[in-house]
């Protein structure tokens, strides 16, 4: 038995059920502890009643010191607070649990992650973690850190070290911008592999997870799983796919497209559309370029003719 344990509120259910129906068809006996943002989500997952789901009340889970550094962060600093403490509420509710794998919400699986798991037993270590793998064109190493907090696995025991100084950090500072070599909770992890030589494991398939940033660089069939980040949903019937990269046809085709089918068809399931994020609006997208070229322009002609203005209005 595995346990997955992910972080959401409600307006990203179609996502975490997309994850769970990715879970069931491939992941083997699992379970999917949820820790629920708000209360909606909370009680549309215990009206769903999969046995599979354990839904974890925000409220359960926060304590004084969470509560105080609470007030100073965005709604996603906090998600990313409370990441480094998600295996530890498992192994708090399950004492069988002898690990937990913290996975994002928008993580999809397209096959059976065995292979990973048993990667990281061959390697003796108690955690792994996974690279970005960035295309070369997409690569933000040095702004948001050279691993991804998407998929990471903690062994109970071996592990504990590890996770406890990590959210020791995250409790310090845990911000979205980048700080003395810090951005959120992810870059943290950068030295892990010299600082936890003797814990952590790095995963050596890198096209095991994609997403858009590497989609261009690894052919979509080795991925064991999709990270569908920053897409969006903009209503009932329009979705934001991505923004900043460049997907090649066969996977806006054979990846993208059956996503988007399990996330109509978790929509549905939750009986309300929600919505992510607002429509581009093309009309400003579309001036916004045309007027910095007029702007442009009128600073050659400034410079040529003399920068004149009307003396009198």
């Amino acid at each position: 038995m595995e346990h997955y344990i992910t972080i959401f509120d409600s307006n990203f259910l179609p996502q975490g059920l997309a994850l769970h129906s990715s879970l069931k068809r491939h992941a083997g006996p699992f379970t999917l502890w949820v820790v629920c943002m708000d209360q909606r989500a909370a009680d549309v997952l215990t009206g769903l009643a999969h046995p599979e789901i354990r839904p974890i009340p925000l409220a359960e889970v926060e304590t004084p010191e969470l509560l105080a550094v609470k007030a100073g962060r965005s709604r996603a600093e906090y998600c990313w607070t409370l990441t480094p403490h998600a295996p530890k509420w498992v192994f708090e509710r399950d004492p069988t649990a002898q690990r937990a794998t913290y996975v994002d919400a928008d993580l999809f699986l397209m096959k059976s992650p065995s292979p990973v798991f048993a990667e990281l037993e061959a390697s003796g270590k108690s955690v792994l973690i996974t690279e970005h793998a960035y295309d070369a064109e997409f690569d933000k190493s040095e702004e948001s850190g050279r691993f991804c907090v998407q998929f990471m696995v903690f062994d109970r025991v071996g592990g504990e070290p590890v996770r406890r100084w990590w959210e020791e950090r995250c409790m310090e500072w845990c911000f979205a911008r980048s700080e003395d070599g810090k951005f959120g909770d992810q870059k943290y992890l950068d030295d892990w592999p010299v600082r936890f030589a003797d814990q952590v494991h790095v995963l050596g398939k890198l096209d095991a997870f994609m997403a858009p940033w590497n989609a261009r660089r690894f052919p979509y069939s080795g991925a064991i799983a999709w990270h569908f980040h920053d897409l969006r949903l903009l209503g009932p019937d329009k979705v934001r796919l991505q923004r900043g990269y460049r997907l090649p046809e066969c996977v806006r085709r054979h990846v993208y497209g059956p996503y988007v089918t399990e996330l109509r068809r978790a929509t549905d399931r939750i009986g309300f559309s929600v919505v992510q994020a607002q429509a581009p609006d093309l009309r400003a997208r579309i001036m916004s370029p045309l007027k910095e070229v007029y702007l442009n322009l009128l600073q050659i002609y400034r410079q040529r003719a003399g920068d004149v203005v009307e003396l009198r209005r």
